[in-house]
């Protein structure tokens, strides 16, 4: 796919926007420090799968964006339904205020669970909807007469944003350790992350093993648990540490004789990345709180919203100020953002996304698995559109060589620690498919070949 920037006049291009960026901007889940040796990479447009440089190079999208593009940049369904809405209105408050956009992406998503979560509360981003699910399983437990339900469980390893409540509930250490003593003490109990099977078990052993203590967690302490927090299927910032369905069930089945909400953060694995549209369809269950966001939008706007079940909603209906859900964010139910996820749910209903992806999944997945034959990697290990391996022996800052490495094979992958992932959006095709494959063997046989003498801390990318 030939650019449409002319290289001869953008000609050192690149330098001159990551010199001002290292300037002026200060980038996320970056160390600074490191900005001269991984110099940021500059955009300048994006077409499908690809995004372009300042100088016409293209990369392939092979993260997503960060997990959020589903169906490729400039998708011309999703621009025109942004068009569409900038000709009528942008934003109004939703407080006092209504809109098309906001109401019918809430009733449309409900349908989605057959109106088993009834209400949608919106906010920005994936913290916010954290943080929404958190206050209001506490607020409605108060509201019930039970105020000593205030304490939260959360897996280890799990990662839930990084603003102060959704640090708490966070199992991450780069993020979570500088900052604990502003934070809270979740209940933390064993990830049901299948690379920790023992000898002679499965994934869904390790899952009844983990279930195994939180039910007995929960039977010890539900008088003091409001809820517990999973991210259903794959935690994402752990590394894609993925589980078998059977432990959703498990944590379904204990929640209720126990008397505790469940939240289930589909902020990364909903919108159909892990196969299915919520990821907690898998297992056959419903949460009593949904978080997403990142997909909802297509990746075109930040959108975060709370599924609530009636029954936690009517706990809030109450002359009385005190008992109400008094939260708020300035840009609730942005209508630009709710109009491109209404485009983006059009999209998953007119093209058959799913049965489609299961094809793309399947590609993947047979030409990676050939593809690491031989290779000095273990745990390889897919769901949905995501798909991961490990890596032996990496040597010291791996995440950020092979980051580099992939840059220069046409690729934009970040890596978790040793951990290679692969999610590209939806619009990736059998032949971009084969490109991704060996761009990153490509890569991961350069990053290897690169590998320093001395141990050195490795870089914080994701």
């Amino acid at each position: 796919m030939p650019s449409t920037i002319d290289p001869s006049l953008e000609k050192n291009a690149n330098a001159s926007w990551q010199r001002r960026s290292r300037r002026h901007v200060w980038h996320p889940c970056t160390q600074s420090i490191r900005l001269e040796a991984v110099p940021p990479l500059p955009i300048a447009r994006g077409e499908g799968v690809w995004l372009f440089d300042a100088e016409g190079r293209r990369y392939m999208d092979a993260t997503s964006s960060w997990w959020v593009n589903l169906f490729g940049h400039a998708h011309p369904a999703l621009n025109a339904a942004l068009k569409d809405q900038l000709d009528r209105f942008s934003h109004v408050m939703l407080a006092g205020c209504t809109h098309a956009p906001a109401v019918e992406l809430a009733e449309r998503l409900s349908a989605r669970t057959g109106h088993a979560l009834g209400h949608c509360f919106y906010a920005s981003d994936g913290a916010s909807a954290v943080e929404i699910a958190l206050k209001m399983s506490f607020h409605a437990w108060r509201n019930a007469g039970h105020a000593r339900k205030r304490r939260f469980v959360a897996l280890r390893q799990g990662y839930h944003g990084e603003t102060l409540g959704a640090l708490h509930v966070t199992d991450v250490p780069v993020f979570r350790d500088a900052y604990a003593p502003l934070l809270a003490n979740a209940h933390l109990v064993a990830s049901p992350d299948a690379r920790r099977a023992r000898p002679g078990e499965d994934a869904a052993a390790v899952a009844h093993r983990a279930a195994d203590e939180l039910d007995a967690l929960l039977a010890a302490q539900h008088d003091t648990i409001a809820a517990v927090i999973v991210e259903p299927l794959v935690q994402c910032a752990a590394g894609m540490a993925m589980h078998d369905p059977v432990y959703l069930r498990r944590v379904r089945d204990a929640c209720d004789r126990h008397g505790v909400h469940l939240i289930a953060d589909e902020i990364a694995v909903g919108c159909g990345r892990t196969g299915s549209f919520f990821a907690s369809e898998q297992a056959g269950i419903w949460p009593d709180f949904l978080c997403l966001s990142k997909g909802i939008s297509g990746g075109y706007l930040p959108l975060a919203l709370v599924m609530a079940r009636d029954a936690i909603h009517q706990a809030f209906v109450d002359d009385d100020a005190a008992r109400s859900f008094l939260h708020s964010h300035s840009y609730t139910g942005n209508a630009l953002a709710c109009r491109a996820a209404l485009a983006t749910l059009d999209l998953f209903d007119s093209e058959d996304v799913l049965a489609r992806n299961r094809g793309r999944a399947q590609r993947l997945q047979h030409r990676l698995l050939d593809a690491l034959e031989g290779q000095d990697v273990e745990h390889p290990r897919q769901r949905g559109m995501i798909a991961a391996f490990d890596v032996r022996a990496p040597g010291a800052r791996f995440a950020e060589r092979f980051h580099m490495a992939a840059r220069a094979h046409g690729l934009l992958m970040r890596p978790i620690g040793n951990t290679v992932y692969l999610m590209p959006p939806y619009a990736i095709d059998d032949d971009d498919i084969d490109r991704l494959v060996d761009g990153t063997l490509a890569a991961l046989d350069a990053a290897m070949a690169n590998r320093p003498n001395e141990g050195a801390r490795d870089a914080a990318l994701a």
